[in-house]
């Protein structure tokens, strides 16, 4: 098995040469604005403005959970906007929003893109 090696630095600059995929997770409401998704804002537009498309016409698209939608952002970086979370976290809120299933299946489309099998 691989190992993982970790780096310390802001996720919106990956430090590594070819192609890159910044995935995070995002809720099937259509609320963006909290935690990383800010500072994926804040470096490019794109994702945010995809995100939201993709929420407002989701009555014709895949827009769901399990759903994963990558945004080309440079030549050679992507994000991965992956609908991984039901609703957000709130005071009455019983337990996590992360579904582990959804992201499960948001992963292996992403692996999909990411080997070649499937294009963005």
């Amino acid at each position: 098995m691989a190992r993982i090696h970790y780096l310390q630095g802001d996720a919106t600059c990956p430090q590594v040469k070819g192609p890159k995929v910044i995935a995070h997770v995002c809720n099937d409401r259509g609320g963006w604005g909290k935690g990383f998704v800010v500072a994926v804002s804040r470096r490019w537009p794109e994702p945010e403005a995809a995100y939201r498309q993709w929420h407002r016409d989701r009555a014709g698209n895949d827009f769901r959970l399990g759903a994963a939608q990558l945004v080309q952002v440079t030549p050679d970086t992507w994000v991965a906007n992956m609908i991984g979370q039901h609703g957000t976290r709130s005071s009455r809120s019983t337990g996590p929003p992360i579904r582990y299933d959804a992201l499960r299946r948001c992963l292996h489309t992403l692996a999909s893109h990411a080997s070649g099998d499937v294009s963005p």
